[in-house]
């Protein structure tokens, strides 16, 4: 049985203890250490081959979602807090799972179980989806979060404050271009405009400074991005 090196992260004494007795009773939960603040986990995931974060929310000096922001090398991370407000910003940080104190052992066996089946790699640069396995993202609209599978997206547009993700529908979603690029597959999207972000998969022609995807929809290549654009069909 692989063995799961994990730490766990709360600045609340006792919300620790809990966790560590959970971790006990998992025969193949290794626990490398248990941190009362965001510096000691960056300590201790630099010198240390950990695979799972048990991470809280609400502590001082650098809250959990801003350490998963600033974090250069990530394991994988199980949010554990009182606070459901943050769900959607944790998924969007590719968490694997979200718990609300206070939770069961059965809960908290069910979210490792979740990690242990899908186990990734530690990534670098926690912004950056590089698990080319992963298939679809959960975007927000109209107060709903909705899967979205990357083979699915025909192309994205800048919109604002918000972009457009065309599938055979519009979604619209407040997110920015930059944001989305660093969630899709780097092999299947290319940005060629500034407002614009194509699944190269869908390219059928090329015209001049325009492109026409499958579906007859043409866009515009940016002056700036047609090399980048030409440079990448002849990879394909």
């Amino acid at each position: 049985m692989e063995i799961t090196k994990c730490i766990i992260a709360d600045d609340e004494p006792i919300a620790r203890q809990i966790l560590e007795n959970y971790i006990i009773q998992v025969p193949n939960l290794q626990l490398i250490a248990s941190c009362k603040d965001a510096f000691e986990v960056m300590k201790v995931v630099q010198e240390e081959d950990v695979t799972l974060l048990f991470l809280d929310i609400n502590m001082p000096k650098l809250s959990g979602l801003s350490l998963l922001k600033t974090m250069q090398k990530r394991p994988n991370v199980i949010i554990t807090t009182a606070y459901p407000e943050y769900a959607l910003e944790g998924f969007e940080l590719s968490v694997t799972d979200y718990l609300l104190k206070p939770f069961s052992l059965e809960r908290f066996i069910q979210a490792v179980m979740k990690v242990q089946k899908t186990e990734k790699p530690i990534q670098e640069n926690s912004n950056v989806v590089k698990n080319e396995l992963i298939s679809s993202i959960f975007v927000k609209s109209d107060k709903k979060l909705i899967k979205v599978s990357f083979d699915e997206i025909k192309y994205i547009e800048a919109y604002g404050n918000y972009i457009k993700i065309f599938t055979d529908t519009m979604i619209l979603t407040p997110n920015t271009l930059s944001y989305i690029i660093d969630k899709v597959p780097k092999k299947d999207f290319i940005r060629i405009h500034k407002s614009y972000v194509i699944n190269i998969n869908l390219l059928k022609l090329i015209d001049g400074n325009r492109l026409v995807l499958n579906d007859n929809t043409t866009l515009p290549i940016g002056k700036s991005y047609r090399k980048l654009v030409l440079d990448r069909i002849e990879e394909i």
